[in-house]
């Protein structure tokens, strides 16, 4: 599984009203969930858990989406806690593919896979094999969407058994660039609003990060 802990290095993310970074808050909850997904198996197959920053530094979305390729991951779980215009906000978030973004991120894979063509000799890749190729990645980005709104269903339901407010209770869907390996389940979890005095009090807490990565480990 890869663990992708939002923002990082010169991008702190959002700030909470005492000063608490997103870059900080979600590189805590990501280590407390890669140990408990490290100690854990699967009808006796070890689970190993792959984070796309393990400090604080910089990593373009990209490159997030490329290290959990790179690894074959099952399963891609991007952690954020987000601020909004007003401190009302509040609850946790789940987020799968949109199908706009899949479109979108299948043009960009199409245009690269020519482009690797060109460089690898100018190989013409003729319109029909484009085509079936198209189609192909719609199939899997169709599947991979299908999959992570079942996770991000699954989530929802163990945050809220913890005690979290939801922000909204279904998995919410758009365009975000981490989330678009067309062959890797991915989610986007906002944990909570950090923009929320309360709620940044409980991303704080040792005791609240370790029941949000039980939840999501569950």
């Amino acid at each position: 599984m890869a663990l992708d802990p939002g923002h990082g290095g010169e991008d702190p993310g959002a700030t909470g009203p005492a000063g608490t970074r997103e870059k900080d808050i979600v590189l805590q909850v990501a280590f407390k969930l890669r140990d408990r997904i490290n100690a854990s198996s699967v009808n006796g197959n070890p689970m190993r858990a792959f984070l796309t920053r393990d400090a604080d530094f910089f990593v373009p979305l990209g490159t997030r989406v490329q290290k959990a390729r790179r690894v074959q991951a099952d399963l891609f779980v991007s952690i954020h806690a987000d601020a909004f215009t007003t401190p009302a906000a509040r609850g946790a978030s789940v987020f799968a593919l949109s199908q706009h973004g899949a479109s979108s991120s299948a043009a960009r894979y199409m245009a690269n896979k020519e482009n690797e063509s060109d460089k690898v000799g100018g190989i013409n890749v003729g319109d029909h094999e484009i085509q079936v190729q198209r189609a192909l990645l719609d199939m899997s980005t169709t599947a991979q969407i299908n999959d992570s709104l079942k996770l991000g269903a699954a989530m929802l339901g163990e945050i809220k058994n913890v005690g979290a407010r939801l922000h909204k209770g279904e998995v919410e869907q758009a365009g975000f660039a981490v989330l678009k390996a067309p062959d890797i389940p991915s989610v986007l979890v906002e944990t909570a609003f950090i923009s929320n005095p309360e709620e940044e009090a409980n991303l704080r807490s040792v005791a609240y990060q370790d029941s949000l990565a039980e939840a999501l480990m569950r």
